[in-house]
């Protein structure tokens, strides 16, 4: 079968034939449709995230997508190491998959989880949103950023306040459901007075950061209390990804002089019941926006031919590249 295959940490996937998967007890096979290019799978192959539980080469890159089972059902799924989405064929858990609506299309549905859920669980799970929330979304002008502006509006949330650096599609995220939008370009000083002036009309009370690195940290400098009377306001900063950098400087008055709670939220910080709500409710009320319309992400489609290309590119867009693999 064909694949994007990749043979050692660092490489970019190749376009190759290699042997189809061995099925073992408790696995199914799948016949992929589409899959994803996602900032988790490049990192993967990097060797620059924190999951370094399989390291068997070569792999195929892709860690989830749409696949056909032998039955005919049409599933969201992940597959099984050392085999990815990004083939012709893979291995996936038994009954480990969520069935796809007929009016969803392949693209659509290989695109939307990964963002959608991100968005989903950190909004509903880790920062624990009620109606009204004011939130605030660092990094609002990429894939997922846009997606966590639907989302947040979806569940309810008061003012939303989108930053990014893409300033040709600021009315775009208005159109989505953000009631303001500052700019990550502008000069540091005249950003941190912008995140103050934010802050002083509608406190946030919950920041999703798909940054982190140096405009978390003008942000937080400008959270920094400085009244040793004042009554502090509950921020759940929640670290989702970190586009640009993965480190941070914290200076301890941030922690002592504000009501900020800081989090993480990915797949090791999630409770048992958390990830099963995952596969059980989210996904599938996902995949049921979408399909009424309530949802939408931009994508492009290649084909799995052209995945050397396309992987380069991919997060550079504004576009969700998805690689059609049948």
């Amino acid at each position: 079968m064909k694949a994007a295959v990749i043979h050692q940490t660092g490489e970019i996937p190749q376009y190759e034939e290699i042997a189809d998967p061995i099925i073992k007890e408790g696995q199914e096979l799948g016949f992929v449709k589409a899959a994803s290019i996602k900032n988790v799978d490049k990192s993967l192959a990097k060797g620059a995230h924190y999951d370094k539980t399989n390291r068997q080469f070569p792999v195929t890159a892709g860690v989830d997508g749409i696949a056909v089972l032998e039955d005919g059902t049409r599933v969201y799924t992940g597959s099984v190491p050392p085999y990815g989405m990004m083939a012709e064929k893979t291995a996936i858990i038994r009954g480990y998959s969520i069935p796809v609506p007929d009016g969803l299309d392949d693209i659509t549905a290989a695109a939307l989880p990964n963002p959608a859920a991100s968005a989903w669980m950190a909004l509903a799970w880790r920062g624990q949103l009620k109606p009204g929330d004011n939130v605030l979304i660092m990094g609002a002008t990429g894939v997922t950023g846009k997606m966590a502006i639907q989302i947040a509006r979806h569940l309810g949330a008061g003012k939303i306040v989108a930053a990014g650096r893409n300033e040709s599609v600021f009315e775009h995220l208005k159109g989505l459901g953000a009631d303001h939008v500052i700019s990550l370009s502008q000069p540091e000083q005249d950003l941190k007075t912008a995140f103050k002036k934010a802050v002083s009309e509608t406190p946030f009370d919950i920041v999703l950061d798909y940054l982190w690195g140096r405009p978390a940290e003008v942000l937080l400098d400008a959270l920094t209390g400085h009244d040793l009377r004042a009554e502090g306001k509950v921020t759940r900063y929640i670290h989702i990804g970190e586009m640009t950098g993965s480190t941070i400087q914290l200076p301890g008055a941030v922690l002592r002089s504000t009501g900020l709670e800081l989090y993480g939220s990915g797949g090791g910080s999630m409770s048992k019941k958390a990830m099963s709500s995952l596969i059980t409710e989210v996904v599938p009320e996902i995949f049921r926006l979408a399909t009424e319309g309530k949802l939408a992400i931009d994508t492009e489609v290649v084909p799995l031919s052209d995945i050397a290309n396309a992987w380069q590119r991919a997060g550079s867009g504004g576009k969700r590249i998805v690689v059609q693999c049948s």
